[in-house]
């Protein structure tokens, strides 16, 4: 890759007692990662050699305080904070989590004025972050205010890519979330998302049913009958190729989603459970529909086994990767939708 095409790769933290550190650590550790991107934590130089030395790493930082600083082939450290920070790991802690939307709301700016091309989130704990100035139940509803746009969430991999119709909404409440209107747009930003950032030309799309069997034609539960199927109906009236509602149960298991595209789950465990199931380390939590890109490893903070040197990066290093491919997607779609080639005149 040439010099001029480096991608800005902002990456916050996440939380400090969790496993964040450590995947970005091993991520940059391999000194190739830095042919494809130029990174940049959003933490403080002190913080990270802590880390640094925990872990006994190799990497080596190149601290700055201001974004003009940032240097090519180098794992750039913005410092957000300069103060010494207590770490324990594993531990649940409204401190950690006051630095992990320290460091997210930087990285959000940074993005936001282009001083980074792409963002990727290391873990967060979706207690710890909660305050009087952030109340929000994770990064997508966050960056949806942030940025604009009909956030999704989309579990991505090359061979399976499930987005969301609700996300973080108590099962009990997840019928009434979903109308019709709610449909129509969470299909389109899938439909758009892979056009634009996965260059897919006519996708395929599945949506799950609502409720066990897809409702059984109304013997379990009327939704299925009155909102998803009329409203998938119309979609392929208007030329989409969007199927369902399918059976969940038995959806996954017997490869049917092989046959698609992507997959439109009513609720997040229906989606996260055989997508984390069938690719647990390799996948990516994009958030579709933005303006900007950004992507996030398929786990949480794994307070479980943090600070204890055996943490997986694989999935942090997948989300690193897939954001710049998005980023080079996005901006070659836009390059060929500004420029269409003329039609030839026809022949008489």
């Amino acid at each position: 890759m040439k010099k001029d095409e480096q991608i800005k790769v902002g990456i916050s933290i996440g939380d400090l007692n969790g496993i964040g550190s450590e995947i970005i650590l091993k991520t940059f550790e391999d000194s190739r990662m830095l042919e494809f991107c130029t990174p940049i934590i959003f933490a403080s130089i002190k913080t990270m050699s802590f880390f640094k030395k925990h872990f006994d790493s190799a990497i080596n930082f190149h601290g700055i305080n201001d974004l003009t600083q940032v240097i090519e082939g180098k794992v750039n450290v913005l410092n957000v904070w300069k103060e010494n920070v207590d770490i324990a790991f594993g531990v649940e802690d409204l401190k950690a989590g006051e630095y992990a939307i320290k460091s997210l709301e930087k990285a959000t700016e940074a993005l936001k004025n282009d001083a980074v091309d792409v963002l990727v989130t290391a873990p967060i704990n979706k207690l710890t972050i909660q305050s009087d100035n952030f109340k929000f139940p994770g990064h997508t509803n966050y960056l949806a205010k942030e940025l604009g746009g009909n956030s999704l969430m989309f579990m991505v991999t090359d061979k399976l890519k499930v987005g969301l119709l609700t996300d973080h909404v108590p099962v009990k409440d997840v019928p009434s979330h979903i109308t019709a209107k709610l449909i129509e747009e969470k299909v389109q930003t899938v439909y758009d998302s892979l056009v634009k950032d996965f260059r897919v030309n006519r996708p395929k799309i599945a949506v799950m049913g609502i409720n066990p069997h897809a409702g059984d034609n109304g013997v379990i539960g009327e939704e299925d009958d009155k909102i998803l199927k009329p409203t998938l109906l119309k979609l392929r009236e208007k030329g989409k190729l969007v199927y369902g509602p399918y059976s969940a149960d038995s959806f996954f298991g017997s490869k049917n989603y092989q046959n698609f595209d992507a997959i439109i789950a009513s609720y997040h465990d229906q989606g996260l459970i055989p997508f984390k199931t069938i690719t647990f380390g390799e996948g990516v939590n994009y958030t579709a529909g933005l303006n900007k890109v950004r992507t996030s490893p398929d786990h949480g903070t794994a307070f479980e086994i943090a600070g204890k040197g055996t943490a997986d990066e694989t999935s942090f290093k997948e989300a690193v990767f897939t954001a710049i491919q998005i980023f080079k997607n996005r901006k070659e779609y836009l390059e060929l939708s500004k420029n269409p080639l003329r039609k030839a005149p026809k022949k008489i």
